[in-house]
């Protein structure tokens, strides 16, 4: 009769459970108190059952610590309660309180651990349990697996593994995709992630989006790509998270280069075309990564199509719309869909009032970007730093440190990117002091090591003819930095006129083994070639640059045209030339000072009519090699045919060195008068330079009445430049008018004209003499 009736009353309460009728398992709960079954651990349970089910923590805990005896599933069934509602403190005072575990037990306390963030713990809990003898389960590995993928830490990771193949689990799907979670995570995909995906009889969607995702994290971008299609032909089910990550491998990232920018445009177009066949357009995340595919790839027209035929947006899809105008230069549009984005009743947040203020600067339109930071109430951090790298980029250094200054007094704590950006301002300036303060400011952070600050204090000290002090910075860090430290030191020794130390600098990165030379390193030591003319060095890179395939680089290009030229190799440089495939005017130009550089005015003339043919915009820096070209080679009529179409045919109005290059060409050709004439009727007339370049002219052709003249007017511009009285002193000396000589130099005493003496110098056994 007892026992029947607590047979009874426990279906009852079993069905109250099922159907979570709270109130009638309450009546029956008081009933078994008044009949005095409370004493009924098998009974209890089933209340515990009950409160638990329908979240009742208040009764669930009465029950549970009022039983006279608890087993094994009454301490398991009000762990796994509070594990569900996140009370870590009581579960773990109930875990520890129990006289014995099982698997259950474990498992609940790792789950709520890794659940709450504190994965190491979970990790010690589970140690814990393997060396108590108890064999994990899929749940058990699933768990802890979690833990070393958010930990990165694929050594434990790998030990789990082995457990799973000892008892037989690694062919368990919810295992294995665990397994492939976390392989992605710690950058394992490749070495051990597709060998377990290999092994799976019947992999899924969950299987295929884990490999897909591990093997673009680790920029295996094709094979991603490959693997992806594996998964359409074998039929497996694609949900919006996989086309979300094929997705976010269509857009561009500067750390991977695979998928070339065609490539990436079908690819993100193909997802398109999928995602419309498998009806998931509604699906917001999905329909975001696609909008911000084509923004990344500078389709800002076809993301504006499904912007407009997205059933539901957010405020991640109008800052997506933002940014990508932004990054096309369109910040017009971007103001427009800022306001279109208020008047939709979404207000914006930081990420967006940084787009709208990037896209300002990155348009050239700085006066509204400032109006933009200005209605900002609270600007971040990073508002901040969008704002400094706006007036970096173009060049208003000045304004960037005076804002710094400015965010400084609003007790805003920079970080490394602020502190870069104004290192970098500093460098331009060449402000020294600035750039003291902010080193201060980086070892009062604690970042002073960072390889982003110290590449900007190297840049700063070598700048400001500190070169000394930049080595210290280098030296004292050198285990810690990356390339871009490596190559402001290698360019502010360059820049110091260090170039031998320079080429030094790279043998020892060479020697470190760990870090390899970019692009940037080989044009920065190309150049130190260039200065020290050294043919030898310069083939020797140039095989570097071959084998490292960085050969069509346009910056490395420039610089090996730049250094055959220099070193008397034009035919080299040519042959170089002539292989680039799509030529920068800056290589154009490289290849005409070359030619000009070695004499050969004729082919520097001949390379620039082919630029314009091929319908090439010549800059001022075009018209200066190829004027330069004119004067050495004594081309007088085309140079002066050149000067006259430079506004005429290109809109270039001519600058005081285009002027110097013509007056040098007639002045060469004895042509003194028209090299007057035309020096008179130049914008730049006031211009010492130009004035010395003609004298220069005078003494080659012994003209000793228009040196005369243009000496007086070289007096009356500067008195006491010295070049001026040692020209005009040559010129008598030349035509052997010694009194007039010993009178000028009487006269250069009177008004206390010194000259400065030159010097020279030679290298021998790499020391300078």
């Amino acid at each position: 009769m007892h026992s029947g009736s607590n047979r009874y009353l426990a279906n009852l309460l079993r069905l109250c459970k099922d159907q979570k009728c709270k109130l009638s398992g309450k009546v029956i709960h008081g009933s078994i108190l008044r009949t005095g079954f409370s004493i009924d651990t098998y009974l209890c349970n089933r209340l515990l059952d009950l409160y638990c089910e329908c979240g009742d923590k208040g009764y669930a805990r009465k029950v549970f610590y009022e039983m006279p005896v608890r087993d094994v599933y009454s301490s398991n069934a009000f762990l796994t309660f509070c594990c569900k509602v996140g009370n870590l403190g009581e579960a773990t005072k109930v875990f520890d309180a129990m006289p014995e575990r099982d698997v259950v037990s474990w498992n609940n306390m790792i789950s709520v651990l890794v659940r709450k963030g504190l994965e190491e713990e979970a990790l010690v809990v589970y140690e814990r349990m393997v060396s108590q003898g108890f064999l994990p389960s899929r749940f058990t590995l699933a768990s802890v697996l979690s833990a070393c993928s958010k930990l990165l830490d694929g050594v434990t990771g790998m030990r789990c593994h082995g457990v799973a193949v000892k008892i037989g689990l690694d062919g368990n799907i919810f295992v294995g995709n665990a397994l492939l979670s976390m392989y992605a995570k710690c950058g394992l995909m490749v070495e051990h992630g597709v060998r377990v995906f290999e092994c799976f009889p019947e992999p899924n969607e969950v299987s295929f989006t884990a490999v897909i995702n591990g093997l673009a994290r680790e920029n295996r971008v094709l094979e991603a790509v490959h693997m992806f299609r594996s998964m359409c032909e074998k039929g497996v089910k694609v949900d919006p998270v996989c086309l979300s990550n094929i997705l976010r491998i269509s857009a561009p990232r500067e750390e991977c280069e695979s998928l070339n920018e065609i490539n990436r445009n079908v690819l993100g177009k193909q997802i398109h075309s999928l995602m419309l066949r498998l009806g998931l357009q509604g699906d917001l995340h999905l329909s975001n990564s696609l909008l911000e595919t084509y923004a990344k790839n500078g389709d800002m027209n076809g993301a504006e199509l499904i912007f407009t035929e997205m059933p539901e947006v957010n405020i991640v899809s109008w800052n997506i719309m933002i940014a990508g105008f932004g990054q096309d230069y369109q910040s017009h549009k971007s103001i427009e869909y800022l306001k279109r984005m208020r008047e939709s009743g979404f207000e914006p947040n930081e990420v967006t009032c940084t787009s709208v203020l990037g896209a300002c600067f990155r348009s050239g339109d700085v006066e509204t970007g400032r109006s933009i930071f200005s209605s900002m109430l609270n600007p971040s951090v990073t508002a901040w730093n969008a704002l400094l790298s706006g007036y970096s980029k173009f060049e208003h250094y000045e304004e960037a440190i005076n804002q710094f200054r400015e965010m400084h007094l609003q007790h805003l704590n920079p970080d490394r990117t602020t502190l870069s950006v104004i290192l970098s301002s500093c460098a331009r300036l060449r402000f020294l002091e600035g750039g003291k303060q902010i080193h201060g400011v980086a070892i009062r952070n604690n970042i002073s090591r960072n390889s982003h600050i110290v590449s900007g204090l190297i840049a700063v000290y070598s700048e400001c003819e500190k070169i000394e002090i930049s080595e210290h910075i280098f030296d004292d860090c050198t285990t810690e930095l990356d390339i871009a430290c490596w190559n402001s030191m290698m360019a502010g020794l360059s820049r110091n006129s260090l170039d031998t130390k320079a080429l030094m600098l790279f043998r020892r990165l060479l020697r470190t083994g760990v870090l390899f030379p970019n692009e940037t390193s080989y044009a920065t030591l190309l150049g130190s070639c260039s200065r020290l003319c050294s043919l030898l060095h310069g083939r020797q890179f140039h095989g570097h640059v071959v084998k490292s395939g960085y050969a069509s680089d346009p910056f490395v290009e420039t610089a090996l045209t730049d250094m055959y030229s220099k070193c008397g190799e034009i035919d080299s440089a040519r042959e170089l030339f002539d292989t680039v495939l799509v030529k920068s005017i800056v290589l154009w130009n490289e290849m005409i000072h070359g030619y000009a550089h070695n004499g050969r005015g004729d082919e520097a003339v001949g390379l620039y009519r082919e630029m314009i043919s091929w319908g090439e915009k010549p800059d001022r820096i075009t018209f200066v090699s190829v004027l330069t070209a004119c004067s050495h080679s004594g081309l007088v009529d085309t140079g002066l045919e050149i000067l006259s179409s430079m506004q005429r045919d290109h809109g270039i109005e001519p600058e005081l060195d285009h002027y110097i290059c013509i007056v040098d060409c007639l002045g060469r050709a004895g042509r003194l008068e028209d090299a007057e004439a035309l020096a008179e009727a130049t914008p730049y007339k006031n211009s010492s330079v130009l004035w010395e370049i003609l004298l220069s002219s005078c003494r080659v052709h012994g003209d000793v009445s228009l040196a005369r003249r243009i000496a007086g007017k070289l007096v009356a511009l500067d008195p006491r430049n010295s070049a001026t009285y040692v020209l005009l002193s040559n010129i008598y000396t030349s035509v052997r008018r010694w009194d007039e000589a010993a009178a000028l130099q009487g006269l250069m005493n009177k008004n206390r004209v010194y000259k400065t003496p030159g010097h020279s110098w030679i290298i021998e056994n790499n020391n300078s003499l």
